[in-house]
């Protein structure tokens, strides 16, 4: 009965946060959806979303919610790599095979770059992050070392040198964080420590923690999802690591 009662809780505040879907133009024009949580000023800090592939911004659904809790406002956006996930269909994804652009992993970075000038330019008058699950999550940690500044900190969950496939270098995201100079969060499922231990290695950044569980665990930012038994030990990490920005 308590465990019916603490899951209906959740769904009720899952569903009582407030957002809605806003728009904004990547560079070659393609019109990018995402879905702003901004339950604080604007001089809160402010996370920049991004899901793993074959899925949308309804990754964050019941992640984002819990973020505007500790005081972070959101913005979740749909890349053109994607798909649908939780019932939430990727409006970019649609955008970009009307307009017969490619949606492999790579061609996300548009997007990527476009949500944070969006966030930076509309509603982030203090600290960016970025935070990114699987593909995105690499792709996060290569525009952390391009942009510098601009970014605050990032979060990485599953990442790895996913690319080669798609025309790029096997160091193509490690030569990137080998520029990171900002505080950096890596998790990821315990049995894939490997997949992106030579990048976190590469990092100089002295504010780099990282996460593994002793169970299992789950890959991509789903790790936080409460239907895992586990995912209260990747939210302890992950608010130890916000805190201490």
């Amino acid at each position: 009965m308590i465990k019916v009662l603490q899951v209906s809780i959740l769904l009720l505040g899952i569903h009582a946060a407030k957002s809605e879907t806003v728009y904004f133009t990547a560079r070659d024009g393609l019109k990018v959806a995402a879905e702003l949580y901004m339950s604080h000023p604007k001089t809160a800090p402010f996370i920049v979303l991004f899901h793993q592939a074959n899925w949308s911004r309804g990754e964050y659904q019941e992640i984002a919610p819990e973020l505007n809790k500790l005081g972070f406002n959101c913005l979740a956006v749909d890349l053109r790599s994607g798909g649908a996930v939780n019932g939430v269909k990727n409006i970019t994804k649609q955008n970009a095979l009307k307009e017969m652009k490619e949606t492999q992993y790579v061609n996300a970075i548009p997007d990527m770059q476009a949500a944070i000038k969006f966030a930076a330019k509309n509603y982030a008058n203090s600290k960016l992050l970025i935070w990114g699950s699987s593909y995105s999550s690499a792709l996060s940690l290569k525009l952390a070392g391009d942009l510098g500044d601009e970014i605050s900190a990032v979060l990485a969950f599953s990442p790895g040198e996913y690319f080669v496939s798609q025309g790029k270098a096997r160091d193509f995201i490690t030569s990137s964080a080998g520029k990171i100079s900002q505080p950096v969060f890596v998790t990821s499922a315990r049995d894939e420590k490997n997949t992106w231990w030579g990048i976190y290695v590469a990092i100089p950044s002295d504010k780099k923690k990282y996460f593994l569980p002793v169970t299992s665990g789950n890959h991509g930012s789903r790790a936080l999802w409460s239907k895992f038994s586990d995912s209260k030990d990747y939210w302890t990490a992950v608010k130890s690591f916000l805190e201490s920005l």
